[in-house]
């Protein structure tokens, strides 16, 4: 029997998953990654930090699945965007890894809203949510004004994903998915856009060659494999964008369904034919040429119950104020919370507040309020309300009660995959499935996650939301 690993290079964490041929997992490895945030500004990641744990990550899963690194077939994996680092004519870095949360930039530069205003921008780059301070464009510019000794010496920019790619196979190659996310990338020619690197004074040589995700790259070669302890007969595909991979988890690339990840970032993500641009949603390419993954999203995601937590209840866990806000009716006794009600000062982003409340009603309004925003992100991206079930990722599928409010307010079944780990999934399965495709055999590997239970709604309660929030 062959193992496929999927490598999911997350924000928080790192993990790394083996599946068996079947798609079941055999072992995880799950790392937290220490950033270094200094002023709050900035936000990196040492390389040799990224290594380490990586490298610890992936010898977890081998030793928890209890398997030889040769029994590996391949390997792929999920990323985030718009997070890279400056490599110079040696291909040695010159920064640590600089991640998609660092500020630095303060500011949106004049340069980057010059080429936002292009009106090409949107039927080019497929980004109908505007590229920020966050965004590594920005970033670039402040590195060209700020750091000139730096700039001067660079000759390849590479997004976390193409090191990756890079360290372990030798090829300078990028996938079509976190490209999507620079607003450097014609969608529909699927190259660098030339016009945007010409605003930003790029050179189009510092960009790896792009291809769409789910490409052969090659087998593992080099140092860099040997310290995380693969072998060399481990074929490498192209990955993507963590909530793509995670939609290829959950088996949207053949379904109408809709994934959804309340993480740190609310998300939610369908697979669409045809490239159709507009405001509000993020568009990357497919698997397949005309098919193109679909993203909305928004900043009301699990940030806020983590900071009422910390700030209001730190002597109870996160699991233990959920368990409160079980018995708590929907409504919470009237308060509401605002999106993000953690960017408010104190509790000032709570409306309707009485002596009555406890910690499982200000709980409970957060887990209403993300429910709403979910609700709106979804009839931004489906506006023909062609799915009826929502797979569920990330943190808040943990909390049934959460997800429960959820389908309730949407009118919508949810789904709990078997697997909670679905980037990896879809890493491991986009690996399998380009082996089982060279392999000119049957494919075993399954395509459908796997669900291990179904949230219906509940009739009373989705009136009950209806009333309050007049849906």
């Amino acid at each position: 029997m062959g193992f496929y690993l999927g490598i999911d290079l997350g924000t928080s964490y790192f993990k790394a998953g083996i599946f068996d041929e079947q798609g079941n997992l055999a072992g995880l490895g799950r790392c937290l990654v220490i950033k270094q945030t200094d002023d709050g500004k900035i936000c990196e990641l040492p390389i040799a930090d990224f290594w380490v744990t990586l490298r610890k990550c992936i010898n977890r899963a081998i030793e928890k699945a209890e398997i030889n690194p040769n029994e590996l077939i391949a390997v792929s994996y999920s990323s985030q965007a718009n997070s890279f680092i400056l490599l110079d004519e040696t291909d040695h870095p010159l920064t640590p890894l600089i991640l998609w949360p660092d500020k630095r930039a303060g500011q949106i530069p004049s340069v980057l809203d010059s080429l936002l205003e292009n009106p090409n921008f949107l039927k080019k780059t497929g980004l109908g949510i505007l590229p920020g301070l966050q965004s590594m464009a920005a970033k670039i510019v402040w590195f060209q004004e700020n750091k000139p000794e730096i700039w001067e010496k660079v000759n390849s920019i590479a997004s976390v994903s193409d090191y990756l790619t890079f360290s372990l196979t030798g090829q300078k190659v990028s996938d079509f998915s976190t490209s999507s996310m620079t607003g450097l990338f014609d969608l529909l020619e699927e190259k660098w856009w030339n016009e945007a690197l010409e605003t930003l004074n790029i050179n189009k040589k510092f960009l790896f060659s792009p291809k769409r995700t789910g490409s052969f790259v090659g087998t593992l070669a080099g140092e860099r494999a040997i310290q995380l302890g693969l072998s060399a007969d481990t074929k490498f595909f192209l990955g993507g964008l963590d909530h793509h991979i995670v939609a290829v988890g959950a088996g949207l690339t053949s379904s109408t369904q809709i994934s959804e990840s309340t993480g740190t970032v609310l998300a939610c993500v369908n697979y669409h034919q045809g490239f159709c641009p507009r405001a509000g949603i993020n568009i990357a390419p497919g698997l397949r040429k005309e098919y193109y993954f679909q993203m909305a999203f928004n900043e009301n995601g699990a940030t806020a119950l983590e900071w009422y937590q910390k700030k209001f209840a730190p002597e109870l866990s996160i699991e233990e104020l959920l368990k409160m806000a079980e018995g708590i009716a929907p409504g919470s006794d009237g308060l509401k919370a605002s999106p993000c009600v953690d960017k408010f000062e104190s509790l000032s982003g709570f409306q309707n507040i009485t002596n009555k409340h406890s910690h499982g009603h200000f709980v409970r309004a957060i887990l209403e309020s993300t429910g709403l925003s979910l609700r709106d992100l979804i009839c931004s991206l489906d506006k023909e309300n062609v799915s009826e079930v929502l797979i569920a990722s990330g943190g808040g599928a943990r909390s049934l009660l959460w997800m429960q409010i959820k389908a309730d307010i949407l009118n919508k079944v949810f789904i709990v995959p078997e697997c909670s780990e679905l980037a990896c999934q879809g890493a491991a399965l986009i690996g399998a499935t380009g082996s089982i495709q060279q392999e000119e055999r049957k494919e075993s590997f399954g395509k459908q996650a796997r669900y291990a239970q179904l949230i219906n709604p509940n009739p009373a309660d989705v009136e009950k939301y209806k009333l309050e929030n007049k849906l």
